[in-house]
């Protein structure tokens, strides 16, 4: 099972994920990916499973490429295999020997991700889709569809903002589920409390900066999260 380590820390409920509802094959939500990552690794332990993630940041917009996504993706469920499909490695060959060694392009990725999906179970979590490109997100999102079609077993998760939930609707099918997700109060004061205490510079801390801190961050985050909006379900 291959396995990126990519998605940021959870600050939800660790039970909230399992009390959703199953409705489609797609699931998006927000900042709950590292959480869901951990959850279908530690259940997948043994099954003929894959669990593949891939994380969008802002500062590296122009090297996310859908081509370099799909590729991350596809390396790491691969990686997972006993055994290297016999496509994959006649593609990749094939593609070593023209103009010198170019990379597969998107819709090679794509036939050899439906061809690994459709052999197993697999899971693919994408964090913060709303950071990746525009026209970049319409290439991923419909690359994403043609693998769904091609693997009734595959099912997707997605973390982002609401304003791609329209666009994640029509791009799928119809075939995602839409749930708001916002954290807590007492859990985020509950892991700012951790991570104050793991400070290597406490000196640098006193009860006013503490009390700052523990005030704005959660009014802050709750804001944010408050416009966040989750679409699809993980069965």
């Amino acid at each position: 099972m291959g396995i990126q380590e990519s998605g940021r820390h959870t600050l939800g409920n660790d039970d909230e994920p399992r009390r959703r509802e199953e409705k489609g094959q797609v699931l998006t939500s927000r900042n709950v990916s590292s959480l869901v990552i951990d959850t279908l690794c530690d259940q997948a332990g043994g099954q003929n499973v894959s669990v593949a993630c891939f994380y969008f940041d802002f500062a590296a917009q122009k090297e996310q490429s859908p081509a370099n996504t799909m590729g991350a993706l596809l390396k790491q469920v691969v990686g997972g295999l006993e055994e290297i499909p016999v496509e994959i490695s006649q593609a990749y060959q094939k593609q070593k020997k023209a103009l010198g060694g170019r990379g597969p392009r998107l819709s090679d990725i794509v036939r050899m991700l439906q061809t690994t999906t459709s052999k197993e179970r697999t899971f693919i979590c994408i964090d913060a889709l709303d950071e990746c490109v525009p026209e970049h997100r319409v290439k991923l999102l419909d690359s994403l569809s043609q693998i769904l079609q091609e693997s009734p077993g595959t099912r997707i998760f997605v973390t982002g903002r609401p304003h791609i939930g329209p666009e994640i609707g029509r791009r799928l099918g119809g075939r995602v589920t839409s749930l708001s997700i916002r954290p807590k109060g007492g859990d985020i004061v509950t892991y700012l409390h951790s991570k104050l205490e793991e400070d290597t510079t406490p000196d640098a801390m006193d009860s006013r900066l503490e009390a700052d801190i523990l005030k704005k961050i959660p009014e802050d985050i709750s804001e944010m999260y408050a416009e966040a909006t989750a679409l699809g379900k993980l069965p």
